[in-house]
This record gives structure tokens, sequence and C-alpha cells, in this order.
């Protein structure tokens, strides 16, 4: 499978590293803030959602004068996941970019953006999270008290990692043991396919597969390569199981801090910077198959029949139809057509 990018790798972090600077460095705005707020993210400094992140809220300080001045906590600094959830929630951080198969402990539908095999790619996937269901799933959030924005940033289709074999068919994954994220529909999803999930936040992920603790765990390529998973898993198994995203995530009482102009400023930044990551993440995803291999990875595609046949089998689809109720299952079934 060989894909010709139109950017390399050197060139994209060539950019990144201009885009981005140093992430410890002490600003010194003209003046001081007015709001001085933090944003968390679970991903590494070059991943291209940190560097168009960096990107947006420079402009947000630019635009408004320097009077709300965010700093970027990259790579899990703040902690794992749900616990910066839970700090978003108290006001300790006041943004957060998360995918929606972990805020499903708070908001249980925003998992349906992960259900099995029901997008085609992430431009399939994006029609539907920008149309109708990605509106009621955003309502639902917002009535936990969560500021959201509207456009979700692109992490990209998931693939099967491993230490010990590659895995060609759902029965290569009979009593494996994979990381999954903290989430239910990630272990349901696994252990319908016949494997032994074991919930790991992302920040303790690359330990647990170098002492073995599990034997895989499963992420878009750009994860793969900015985590330097290669390092510690074998075979990469392109599986295309499911689609994963960023919701831009906001603590709202500091939102609505924010006076109306400032905050008209980040809707739009964050909405501009939000579609140029989704084309900068789908074009890296699209060479990292190839330099996964250069870097010693044995890539394989797997035969996914199988996969989809253990789901319809097992009733993962119709448990998951009963857990996000009738009316999140139609927005998604208009799309993707009869699942279940």
């Amino acid at each position: 499978m060989t894909l010709r990018p139109p950017h390399t790798r050197r060139q994209f972090l060539a950019g990144s590293a201009a885009a981005l600077g140093t992430i410890t460095a002490i600003r010194a705005p003209a003046r001081a803030a007015t709001w001085n707020y933090r944003y968390a993210s679970n991903l590494s400094v070059d991943h291209p959602l940190n560097v168009y992140m960096r990107q947006c809220w420079d402009a947000v300080r630019h635009e408004t004068g320097g009077r709300l001045d965010v700093a970027i906590f990259p790579n899990s600094e703040l902690g794992g996941d749900t616990a910066v959830l839970s700090q978003l929630r108290s006001g300790a951080v006041q943004f957060f970019s998360l995918d929606g198969g972990i805020l499903q402990g708070v908001v249980p539908v925003a998992a349906i953006q992960g259900i099995g095999f029901a997008f085609k790619d992430s431009a399939d996937a994006f029609r539907a999270l920008d149309g109708p269901l990605g509106d009621y799933v955003r309502k639902e959030i917002a009535a936990k008290g969560l500021y959201v924005h509207p456009k979700m940033w692109e992490n990209g289709m998931r693939q099967i990692t491993s230490s010990s074999k590659p895995i060609h068919t759902a029965a290569d994954l009979n009593n494996f043991t994979i990381r999954t994220p903290a989430g239910a529909l990630w272990v349901d999803l696994f252990k319908s396919f016949g494997a032994s999930p074991t919930p790991i936040n992302f920040n303790e992920t690359y330990t647990a597969l170098q002492t073995k603790v599990v034997d895989g765990e499963e992420n878009p390529y750009a994860i793969i390569d900015s985590a330097h998973l290669y390092e510690v898993q074998h075979y990469l198994s392109v599986t295309n199981h499911m689609w994963s995203a960023y919701h831009l995530l906001g603590n709202n009482d500091a939102w609505q801090a924010l006076p109306a102009d400032v905050r008209a400023i980040v809707d739009r930044n964050l909405t501009k910077y939000a579609l140029q990551q989704r084309r900068a993440t789908a074009e890296r995803n699209a060479s990292l198959a190839d330099q996964l291999a250069r870097r010693g990875m044995a890539v394989s595609v797997a035969e996914t029949r199988s996969f989809r046949t253990r789901l319809e089998t097992s009733g993962f689809y119709s448990r998951w139809k009963t857990a996000f109720g009738p009316t999140a299952w139609e927005l998604l079934e208009n799309h993707t057509g009869k699942l279940a």
C-alpha cells in the first residue's frame, strides 16, 4: 500500500516547529491579560491538533489585544483524560480537546461517533458530525453544563497495532490483550471482537506496551507516529474499525465570563483552525502507513468482514441502539444506512 504524501514528515515538523515555537516558553504580552486560561490536550506538541491549536490561540491573543491569553498544556501534562475532564468541569482547566468516546462518562451519546464500521472514512464521518447527528450530540453536551464548539478536530480512522502478531481477521483477536481508552463503547467493541480490552489513559499507554501489560493498542496513524508507539509495537494492521475526533470543550462559567466580542473571536478562530487541522491531519494520516513501515513496522491490511460479522452476531449494534436511544440512532442511520 503505497501512498505518496503531499508533504514529508520532515517538512511537516519543520512547519510545526515554526508554528509552535517552544511550548514551555514564558510569554511577555504587551499588557497583562484580563483572562489567563488553560487549554489541555493528551497529544504531543507536534501532532497537527496542537500545531493548529497553537496558531488558533495565538490569533485569539492578537485579535483580542492580549485580553485573552490561553496557555497550551500538551502531552497530558495536566494529567490523564479522565482527570483533566474533572478539572475542566471544576474550572481548573478552561479548554480541553477530548474524544467523544471518553466524554461518554459524562455525556453518554457522545460516544456514538465511535460505532464500529459506521463510517467509510473521515470525510464521511465529518458529514454526519457536522450535521444533524453532531447537532444532537452537542445539544446533549451543552445540557451537561459544558461549552462545545461546533467543529470537531480530526484524529482519524483507527488501526490496530501489536507486539506479538499481525491481526488479519477477528479470530486473531481472541484473548488478545489490547489497550483501549477509558470508554465503555471501546471496551464493548473489542469484547465483541473476542479480545480482552484493558482501559488505560493515553499518557500511560507507551509504558503499558513497553512492559507488556497489554499486547497491543489501536489508534490513528498520526498518534502511532507522534507518540512513538512504533518503538514498542512491531505489527500494524489496517482495520479502519472506528472513527475518532475531538470535541473542543470549555468550562461554561469560564466561557460565559468572556464578553461577547471575545467569544466571537474565539469561535471564529476555532472554526478556521479546526478546518485547517482536519486537512493537515488527513494528509499526515495518508502518508504514514509507508513511513511507519520504513520505521520497522510490518504493515498489512486486515480482512474486516469477520470483524463486522462479530459485531452483528454479538448484538453490539442492538445494545448501543438501546443505549443511545431512538433519536440519536435514527440520526446515525439516516447517514450510514441500517446498522441494527
